[in-house]
């Protein structure tokens, strides 16, 4: 057997031969030493391995249904899941479709009615055809008199929405102002349709029991005429008046309208009798949010109507 430090063939023959005579660098490594040298040294990782070779066998994977620290981390991961889920769940079911949570609840609507009082009922010349000779005579029938502005986006809606405000105002008109099932009092679901939820009480008290006291009169949301005394003379409403809009915050559009109605009625006691003209002029204020906006709703901030000829001391909250 070789020596440590011998070549695999054995010493040589001579070692003390060498050029300097010194054993310790006297051997000659040839071909065969070379190639024999990786078989007889370990590697740096194969040194290391047998240097940490555990002393006793593994230890056996856990038996089944044993909790180990990889599955205890899912379990972890998992609840973190289903906490933040919940809590998205709870954040966006706080308030129903259709309100803002943020936003402040609408106000109570603010209305006023001044009766006007003529010297004489305003009868027209010819009794088929009541608009001639008056100012309604320049008005466009019906809906035609509501005409909307010119729309453009503003500092925080665009002008879709601001589309969607003014249309809006037009169908709540064009419902409290001109459908004869409103005005006979056989109907008022299409202008409370049009109402944000958070009104609708103060609406169905106007409208159940009315009162003058600047809340609570039913023609402070819509036009109706008292069936006992008035009936419409025909099918013509003359309208004239203007819409005009302006953004009151970063998510409130707000609308102002002012228009002239007039109607032809005739006493409900005598149909037959030639018509007379009732004037009504409304000024709305109309609020939409962007929830209002999507569901074609509107706060209605204050409301002042003037309308004649009415008895100066009869009470107009339910009806003119």
């Amino acid at each position: 057997m070789n020596r440590p430090g011998q070549p695999p063939d054995g010493p040589p023959d001579n070692p003390g031969d060498g050029p300097s005579g010194d054993d310790d660098y006297g051997y000659v490594f040839d071909d065969s030493f070379v190639r024999a040298a990786p078989i007889q040294e370990f590697s740096a990782s194969e040194r290391t391995a047998t240097e940490h070779a555990p002393a006793v066998r593994d230890r056996p994977p856990p038996a089944a249904g044993r909790t180990g620290p990889r599955l205890t981390r899912q379990v972890l991961i998992l609840a973190a899941l289903l906490t933040v889920a919940f809590l998205v769940a709870v954040y966006l079911g706080v308030s129903p479709p259709g309100q803002t949570q943020a936003g402040p609840p609408p106000r109570p609507a603010r209305m006023s009615l001044v009766p006007l009082v003529p010297p004489q009922a305003v009868r027209p010349t010819d009794p088929d055809r009541p608009f001639d000779a008056t100012p309604a005579a320049q008005y466009a029938t019906g809906a035609a008199g509501i005409n909307l502005p010119g729309a453009h986006a503003t500092a925080h809606f665009d002008e879709a929405q601001v589309i969607a405000a003014l249309s809006t105002a037009k169908e709540y008109l064009v419902h409290s102002s001109l459908s004869p099932e409103v005005l006979a009092g056989r109907e008022e679901r299409s202008v409370r349709l049009l109402v944000d939820p958070a009104q609708a009480d103060q609406f169905d008290a106007a409208l159940r029991r009315p009162a003058a006291d600047g809340l609570h009169a039913a023609t402070g949301w819509l036009v109706r005429l008292d069936p006992r005394h008035a009936v419409l003379a025909g099918p013509d409403i003359r309208v004239q008046g203007v819409l005009e809009y302006t953004e009151t915050g970063p998510g409130t559009l707000e609308v102002t309208t002012d228009h002239t109605f007039v109607y032809a009625v005739r006493p409900a006691a005598d149909p037959g009798s030639d018509p007379s003209l009732l004037v009504v002029r409304r000024a709305l204020r109309l609020s939409f949010d962007r929830d209002a906006l999507r569901a074609r709703q509107l706060e209605l901030l204050s409301s002042r109507t003037q309308a004649g000829p009415l008895p100066c001391g009869e009470p107009a909250a339910a009806h003119l």
